[in-house]
C-alpha cells in the first residue's frame, strides 16, 4: 500500500500536478516537490492510533484541501472524491491461531472497527469513486456495498519491470546463494511474505518434504521458531533458509527458480507480480490479483492449499528445465501488462473526469491531497 501511494504521488508530480500528502510518515525524495504534512499522533496501539489519526487527519485535510481528495480506506471524516481500497474489510478476517484469549479478542475487535468504518465511509461519501487494486477486490466491494456498486472501478497496482528483471541481479544472487550455503546447481523456491500463517508457509515447508530437489528461501518476518520446529519435524530444516526482512528483495527472486505463495487471501499480491516480472514460474492460489496475472500452465500454476499439490508442481518443474524457462518467460510477459506508469495515468484520467464534472467555479485548482496512513489502519 505504501509503495502504491509513493508511486502515485511521484507520478502525479511528473505529470505536473501539485500533490499534498497527509500521513504519519512520507519517505519520498525531497526534490520531488511533494508537500507533506505529518500527522503527529501515536501509531500504536491501533485502538488509540486509529481514532487519533482520524481526528487530526480530518482537521489537516480540511485545512490544506485543494482540488481532488483521495483517502486510502476509511481514515478521515472529510468529504472525499476518491476512496482507494486495498482490502475489503467485509471479507478479510484476521484469525490468529496462536496467542492468548485477550489477544484474539483484541484482533476480533479491530476487525469489527475496520468493517464498521469502511461501511460508514462508503455510505457517507455517496459520490466518491471507489478505486480497487484488483478485479477481485472490486467484486468484493460491489457485493458488500451494493448501493455504491456503480461507483466501483479497478486501477491495478503496478510492478517495476526494470528493477525486477531476469538476470538483472545474477551476480548478487550467486553471492547470496554462497552465503546461504546453497549449491549453485540446486533448485530454490522463494517465499516472500510477512504474515506466514496466512500466506501458507506451513504448506510450503510441508511440500518441501515431498520435493527433494528443492530448497526453500524464506524472506520476511513471522514466527520463525514455530516454522523452524515444523521443518525440523519434517526433516527439511537443512533445506529451509531464513533470510529475514530484506531490503534487496530483487536478489531473493534472482537466486530462485520458482515462487511459491499458497495464500488464503490476497488483494493484489505485489510479491507475485514482482516474482513474475523477475521471470519466475509462479505457484500461487487463485486469489485476487493472482487470477489476473497467472494462466494455469501458461505462466505458472494455480494451486490449492495442499502440500501434495505444491510438491507435485515443484517436482514437475524440477524434471523439466524447459518448462521452467517457458513458464518464467510467460510470467514476465504477463507482469509487463501492469506498470506503475499505467496506474498513475489511470488515476490522472479519473481525476480529470471528476474535475470536469464539477461546476466551473470549483475547477480552478488541479491538485491532489492524498490522505494516507500505514497498513495498520488499511
Amino acid at each position: 500500500m505504501e509503495r502504491q501511494l509513493g508511486e502515485l504521488a511521484l507520478g502525479l508530480r511528473r505529470l505536473g500536478h501539485p500533490v499534498t500528502v497527509i500521513a504519519w510518515t512520507c519517505v519520498l525524495p525531497a526534490e520531488a516537490g511533494v508537500r507533506f504534512h505529518r500527522v503527529r499522533t501515536p501509531r500504536r496501539p491501533f485502538l488509540l492510533g486509529y481514532p487519533a489519526f482520524a481526528l487530526v487527519g480530518t482537521l489537516a485535510v480540511r485545512r490544506h484541501r485543494r482540488g481532488i481528495v483521495q483517502a486510502t480506506g476509511a481514515i478521515v471524516c472529510n468529504r472525499l472524491d476518491v476512496i482507494a481500497i486495498h482490502c475489503c474489510h467485509q471479507v478479510y478476517r484476521a484469525a490468529p491461531r496462536r496467542g492468548t484469549a485477550p489477544f484474539r479478542a483484541y484482533v476480533a475487535l479491530l476487525g469489527a472497527i475496520k468493517r464498521t468504518a469502511e461501511r460508514l465511509c462508503v455510505a457517507c461519501n455517496r459520490s466518491a469513486r471507489i478505486v480497487c487494486v484488483s478485479n477481485g477486490v472490486a467484486d468484493e466491494m460491489r457485493a458488500h456495498h451494493r448501493a455504491a456498486r456503480k461507483r466501483v472501478l479497478t486501477i491495478h497496482n503496478g510492478v517495476n519491470a526494470r528493477a525486477f528483471a531476469p538476470d538483472a541481479h545474477a551476480r548478487q544472487a550467486r553471492t547470496r546463494r554462497a552465503q546461504l550455503g546453497i549449491d549453485q546447481r540446486r533448485l530454490v523456491a522463494a517465499f516472500v511474505a510477512r504474515d506466514w500463517g496466512h500466506k501458507g508457509l506451513e504448506l510450503a515447508i510441508a511440500a518441501l518434504a515431498r520435493a527433494p530437489d528443492w530448497e526453500l528461501a524464506v524472506a520476511g518476518e513471522g514466527d520463525r521458531a514455530r516454522f523452524q520446529a515444523l521443518a525440523e519435524r519434517l526433516g527439511v530444516a537443512g533445506r529451509v533458509h531464513w533470510l529475514g526482512v530484506v531490503g534487496d528483495v530483487q536478489v531473493v527472486y534472482a537466486l530462485a527458480d520458482a515462487f511459491v505463495l499458497p495464500s488464503s487471501y490476497e488483494t493484489f499480491s505485489l510479491v507475485a507480480f514482482e516474482a513474475a516480472a523477475s521471470g519466475l514460474p509462479v505457484l500461487a492460489t487463485p486469489v485476487s490479483g493472482v487470477r489476473e496475472l497467472i494462466g494455469d500452465g501458461e505462466s505458472g500454476f494455480l494451486i490449492d492449499r495442499s502440500a501434495e499439490t505444491i510438491a507435485a508442481r515443484l517436482n514437475e518443474l524440477a524434471a523439466d528445465p524447459a518448462l521452467r524457462e517457458r513458464l518464467g518467460s510467460a510470467a514476465r510477459a504477463a507482469a509487463l501488462r501492469f506498470s506503475w506508469e499505467a496506474m498513475v495515468d489511470a488515476h490522472h484520467e479519473l481525476y480529470e473526469t471528476i474535475a470536469g464534472a464539477r461546476p466551473p467555479a470549483t475547477q480552478a485548482v488541479r491538485s491532489s491531497a492524498v490522505a494516507a496512513a500505514d497498513s495498520s489502519t488499511g
